[in-house]
């Protein structure tokens, strides 16, 4: 009998190629070019996940499940919360010029 190998979903593989920092901030760029904020949130969630949700929530001070909501599709975090999120995963939010068409 032939066994078949067992397919990686692609939620799995994203979240390994994510503890990659460059890919991460690739991810995230990606994510903020398409001006869709639940896009963004959920870019950010599958980060942290690459980071360890339980890890991220020690660092920012806030528990898992404030985390989760605040990176749900309907999370409307402040911008504090954010710049501590991306802190405690090692990036920072910059404003850069436009890029000429």
């Amino acid at each position: 009998m032939t066994r078949q190998k067992k397919s990686k979903s692609y939620q799995e593989e994203l979240i390994k190629g994510l503890r990659d920092p460059e890919e991460a901030v690739a991810y995230l760029n990606s994510a903020l070019d398409e001006n869709e904020l639940d896009l963004f949130l959920m870019a950010l969630r599958n980060v942290a996940e690459a980071k360890g949700m339980s890890k991220v929530a020690r660092e920012t001070h806030l528990n898992r499940e404030n985390l989760y909501r605040m990176l749900s599709s309907n999370g409307n975090p402040q911008l504090s919360s954010l710049t501590t999120l991306l802190d405690a995963l090692g990036f920072q939010l910059v404003i850069d010029f436009k890029k000429a068409a």
